[in-house]
């Protein structure tokens, strides 16, 4: 029987002494960010498994975990994993740092501080459909600095909306240049179902003032997580943990009302992929409708 080409191609793993991980887990200070002795022992199998050879002896090994930067390995990792400490002391130690780094690349604050806030979705995470948590901050490995990780990260998302934008420029060129583009047929399965703007109506009247207000501010103002967390008197963290729950919240809901309005679930997914900006959904008028009532600067 052959082999499954994925796991031909996949490092093999190497183990590590209790003892040494153990004695890492404790420099690395992993259990005040979520991480316990077993979790972090995983993380320092998988980065080694990655770099070194399954003959490698416990020496190089040893050497090779010693020179990573194993506190800001387990702060990555534990953010990633969702733990509030971890978080609070990933933004104070580098959110003016990544705002720095947007800055040396695109000028004007306003600029700036919105290719910066770009990233933190991804470093925050998101949910699979089976609940699997992932976030950008797992694939950094502590080989160098977190800082220096997080700059490449930045400026790979920059130079990504450059293409992005290249390419809108080039199609409005051959448009202008007499270019002739076929319009597309319109997809049925695209067609907006009244079933959507029922269940998200209902979905958006479910939601509490405050976090109507949170989406309305950071969704449709366009204001950045601190500002809408200034506004609240919370740390930017909370907010990013409420946005992400509310978020969830609400597709759950309205794909459960779309599934009680006689959809299958699969029906009630690909009904959810349409894009937001060709759904002619009132979203404005229900999140702004409690929002008046909070106090905006």
């Amino acid at each position: 029987m052959s082999g499954n080409p994925e796991t031909a191609t996949r490092p093999a793993k190497i183990n590590i002494p209790d003892s040494v991980s153990t004695q890492f887990h404790h420099e690395a200070g992993a259990e005040k960010f979520g991480l316990t002795q077993q979790a972090f022992a995983g993380v320092l199998q998988e980065v080694v498994s990655k770099y070194l050879p399954a003959t490698a002896s416990p020496s190089e090994i040893l050497d090779f975990l010693t020179h990573l930067r194993l506190e800001e390995l387990a702060l990555a990792r534990g953010c990633a994993l969702g733990s509030e400490v971890a978080w609070e002391v990933f933004l104070t130690r580098y959110r003016e740092k990544l705002f720095s780094a947007a800055y040396s690349i695109v000028p004007g604050d306003a600029n700036a501080r919105e290719l910066a806030d770009s990233l933190y979705a991804d470093l925050y995470g998101t949910h699979t459909a089976q609940g699997q948590r992932i976030s950008k901050l797992n694939s950094f490995t502590g080989r160098g600095s977190l800082e220096g990780w997080l700059r490449a990260v930045l400026a790979q998302e920059y130079v990504n909306r450059f293409r992005r934008q290249q390419r809108l420029v080039s199609m409005e060129e051959q448009v202008e240049g007499g270019a002739q583009f076929e319009a597309e047929a319109p997809d049925p399965t695209q067609a907006i179902d009244a079933r959507l703007r029922e269940a998200t109506d209902q979905a958006l009247m479910s939601l509490a003032a405050e976090d109507k207000f949170i989406l309305a501010s950071y969704y449709l103002d366009g204001r950045t997580l601190a500002e809408v967390a200034r506004l609240l008197g919370v740390h930017e963290s909370t907010i990013s943990r409420k946005l992400e729950k509310i978020t969830a919240w609400t597709r759950k809901a309205i794909l459960s009302g779309l599934m009680k309005r006689g959809m299958s679930r699969k029906e009630a997914e690909q009904t959810m992929e349409v894009e937001v900006t060709e759904l002619s959904l009132d979203v404005r008028r229900r999140l702004m409708q409690e929002k008046g009532e909070q106090t905006v600067p």
